[in-house]
């Protein structure tokens, strides 16, 4: 799950740059299959809409860190691939 390590070093701003970024191209995305025009890369759809996810959990997981006042929690990550 290298995608989610990446996302982990970025800073509150950069996530939310990032997420506005991958909303419009996946509004943009969403647009041309509705017009039948097929997309270039057929899974850059659900590629985005998984970032999306990823971004909004990891910044969950920051505020309720922060609640706490400790490091975030991070469950389900299953050790043997770090």
């Amino acid at each position: 799950m290298r995608a989610f390590k990446e996302l982990e070093n970025l800073s509150d701003a950069d996530l939310s740059r990032k997420r506005a970024e991958l909303e419009l191209e996946l509004v943009k995305l969403r647009a041309q299959v509705a017009t039948g025009t097929a997309p270039k890369n057929t899974m850059q759809v659900r590629r985005s809409r998984r970032t999306i996810a990823r971004i909004l959990t990891l910044k969950r997981q920051r505020e309720l860190a922060s609640l706490k006042g400790g490091q975030p929690e991070i469950r389900g990550r299953n050790k043997k691939h770090e």
